[in-house]
């Protein structure tokens, strides 16, 4: 079975630390699903090619063509690795903009990797206490490593296993199936995802119209 993940990388340069580090998490979850028996097909978001189009949609309110097919593929990835590199001590507000760009049902019960890039260790917390709660609050489930690398991680043995660890709790939530004996268990309503591109059910003007005589009462 092939189960598809979509990273979204929000790095600004080229090469990026971030994207370096999207790729490596992204290549771990890859070969921790393979060695489960099933493929993984990834998709890569590169924030910065969407900036333009993000700005757009945010200041309109008309999603522009490319938010449309980012937010189909996320809404339907079975899960998802998030990469963002730390600016003023929190999340870039190109990631930000992209999130708030994506509909509130659309991460409803996605298997989240959070991770983050920076200049120094210092920004280390931004894990927990500015990605994890967004995307808690979004529903999401966000494995519980996070992956942190300041520049002088990068190559080393301690961001090598963060990595690996963070990678297998993903892919063990990706491949998961649901499990339980029908009736013994409470039935709770499912939370479908959404990319928030559809305009909804449309109701029928007869059916709007129906009690009005026409004379304004």
């Amino acid at each position: 079975m092939s189960r598809k993940v979509v990273v979204l990388s929000a790095g600004l340069s080229q090469p990026s630390s971030t994207r370096l580090l999207a790729d490596q998490l992204a290549a771990a979850v890859a070969a921790a699903v393979g060695g489960r028996g099933e493929s993984l097909e990834v998709e890569v978001i590169e924030l910065r090619e969407v900036a333009t189009d993000l700005a757009t949609t945010m200041t309109t309110g008309l999603p522009a063509p490319a938010v449309v097919a980012a937010r189909e593929k996320v809404s339907d990835a079975d899960g998802v690795i998030a990469v963002t590199p730390v600016f003023t001590a929190s999340y870039s507000g190109l990631f930000k903009m992209f999130v708030d760009a994506l509909d509130t049902e659309a991460l409803n019960g996605m298997p989240v990797l959070i991770a983050a890039t920076a200049g120094s260790a210092r920004h280390s917390l931004v894990l927990d206490y500015a990605l994890r709660p967004l995307f808690t609050y979004l529903r999401a489930v966000v494995v519980p490593t996070g992956v942190f690398a300041a520049t002088e991680d990068f190559g080393s043995t301690g961001l090598t296993e963060r990595v690996h660890r963070a990678a297998s709790e993903l892919a063990q939530l990706v491949v998961a199936e649901p499990a339980g004996v029908q009736g013994f268990l409470r039935d709770e309503p499912v939370r479908h995802r959404s990319s928030g591109n559809g305009v909804g059910a449309v109701r029928p003007f007869s059916e709007l119209l129906a009690g009005h005589a026409g004379d304004g009462r």
